[in-house]
């Protein structure tokens, strides 16, 4: 007997997206960062860019799958690492879902990438510090931390607003 999956076009409009993240998420992982936690944030652009074209929806499929596959491939499944890409990851859905509930036009591809990096950040610290690290010290860290996640944010949010702008053109 065998089973026969169908697929619809959106199913592989997310799947070649998701694909794109873990491609850029897996490319993050290999370059040095000077502070343990802190990365560009690159494979976001594509979640962002997702959200604003297809929706939350599909932008929650293309990131927690990000966050699972990635991790698998690069093998840290189940790691702190995984844990707290994890955390950081639904905290950003969690706030890109009651900002998309604000009303009028909306934040666009750069207020979406800055909230969603702010919102990454205050997960990742905060399964930090519950789950691994539960002490006070490690709050003086987060003032740094949390002007990295802005600084990257708005670097995604300029790179998907030029997405953006390319795919609009085309």
């Amino acid at each position: 007997m065998t089973l026969t999956l169908q697929t619809t076009r959106d199913d592989h409009r997310i799947a070649a997206l998701a694909a794109l993240a873990i491609v850029i998420h897996m490319a993050e992982s290999a370059l040095p960062m000077p502070l343990p936690g802190v990365k560009p944030g690159l494979a976001n652009v594509v979640t962002v860019l997702v959200l604003v074209h297809y929706g939350w929806g599909a932008a929650a499929w293309v990131a927690l799958l990000r966050v699972f596959v990635g991790s698998l491939l690069i093998g840290t499944f189940l790691s702190p690492t995984f844990v707290l890409s994890l955390t950081g990851a639904l905290a950003s859905l969690l706030v890109l879902r009651l900002a998309l509930l604000v009303p009028g036009r909306g934040f666009g591809p750069l207020g979406y990438s800055v909230l969603a990096a702010l919102a990454h950040m205050v997960g990742q610290f905060c399964a930090a510090y519950v789950l691994f690290i539960p002490h006070p010290a490690l709050w003086h860290l987060f003032p740094v931390l949390m002007s990295a996640a802005l600084v990257f944010g708005i670097v995604g949010g300029i790179i998907a607003l030029a997405a953006q702008k390319q795919l609009h053109q085309e």
